[in-house]
C-alpha cells in the first residue's frame, strides 16, 4: 500500500483537526503529571518484580522499547517490560495476536495483569504521553496505512489508557480473531483500525477531566475484574465506525 506522506502541520493547526486540540491542555497535564508521579511511587515494587522475572525466564532486555506516533505525528519511543521473544518484532508482525506464540510465559502474565504497560508511566512525566488518550500506534503502521482523516489522532497525546481499550476489553483482537489465513497484523489494518481510530477521534472531542478519571476508575476495575474472571466477548459494529460507546457519560 502506498503511504501517505506525513504532515506534522496539517495535524496541530487549521481545518477539523483545530477542534481536537487546545481544550484542557493545563489540567490535562497537570493531572497526567500528579497521577503518573504517584502511581510510579506505588508501583516501582510491581515494576522491579517484572523486570527480574523477564530477565530470569528469557534472554534479552527486560524492558521493550517501542516507536510510537506522538502528539504532531513525531514519534517517539514508548517503554514496556518485554513481553515477547526478542527479535521477533518483525514491520510484518506489528500486531500481536490473542495467542501469539511469539509471547512468553512470564509476558502472558504481565499482559493480563497489565503490570507490563507500567513503565508508559515515566513517558507520561516527560510529556510523550497522557495517562488517557488514543491508543498509541506503532509508527510503520501510522506511516503505511493511515488515511489524512484518520491521521487527525495524532492532535492529542497517545494515552496509557484508551478508550478502545476500556470499550472493548482486553483488546479487539480478543472479540474479533482474525479467520485462519489471515494475519494479525492484516485484520488489524483492516477490521480494527478503523474502530479504534474512530472512537480515539471520538474522545479527543468529547475529553475532559471527568471523562478521564471515569475512564482510568473503569479500566481499573476492568483489571481486576477480568484478571480473575474471563471477559465476555461481543461482535464488532458492522460499519466498523465508533459504537457510540457509553463511557462519555460514565454509564454501563
Amino acid at each position: 500500500m502506498e503511504q501517505v506522506p506525513l504532515t506534522v502541520e496539517n495535524l496541530e493547526t487549521g481545518g477539523q483537526t483545530g477542534s481536537l486540540v487546545g481544550r484542557y491542555p493545563a489540567s490535562k497535564r497537570l493531572f497526567d503529571l500528579a497521577f503518573s508521579v504517584a502511581a510510579l511511587t506505588v508501583s516501582w515494587p510491581l515494576i522491579l518484580a517484572g523486570a527480574v522475572a523477564v530477565k530470569l525466564t528469557s534472554a534479552g532486555p527486560a524492558f521493550y522499547r517501542a516507536r510510537r506516533v506522538g502528539q504532531g505525528g513525531r514519534p517517539f519511543t514508548m517503554l514496556k517490560l518485554r513481553t515477547m521473544f526478542p527479535g521477533t518484532d518483525s514491520l510484518d508482525r506489528r500486531v500481536t495476536a490473542a495467542d501469539d506464540d511469539r509471547v512468553t510465559p512470564v509476558g502472558r502474565v504481565l499482559r493480563r495483569l497489565k503490570v507490563d504497560e507500567l513503565p508508559q508511566l515515566w513517558n507520561v512525566v516527560r510529556g510523550e504521553m497522557s495517562v488517557v488518550g488514543p491508543r498509541p500506534e506503532d509508527w510503520e503502521i501510522f506511516q503505511r496505512y493511515y488515511t489524512p482523516e484518520q491521521r487527525r489522532i495524532a492532535a492529542g497525546r497517545p494515552g496509557i489508557v484508551s478508550p478502545v481499550d476500556l470499550n472493548w476489553y482486553p483488546d479487539l483482537t480478543y472479540h474479533d480473531p482474525p479467520p485462519d489465513g489471515v494475519s494479525a497484523q492484516e485484520w488489524y489494518v483492516q477490521r480494527h483500525l478503523p474502530l479504534q481510530v474512530a472512537e480515539g477521534l471520538q474522545y479527543l472531542e468529547q475529553q475532559n477531566l471527568w471523562l478521564d478519571f471515569v475512564i482510568v476508575v473503569r479500566t481499573v476495575l476492568s483489571v481486576t475484574i477480568y484478571s480473575v474472571l474471563k471477559a465476555p466477548k461481543r461482535p464488532l459494529p458492522d460499519d466498523y465506525q465508533v459504537s457510540r460507546a457509553k463511557w462519555s457519560s460514565g454509564i454501563d
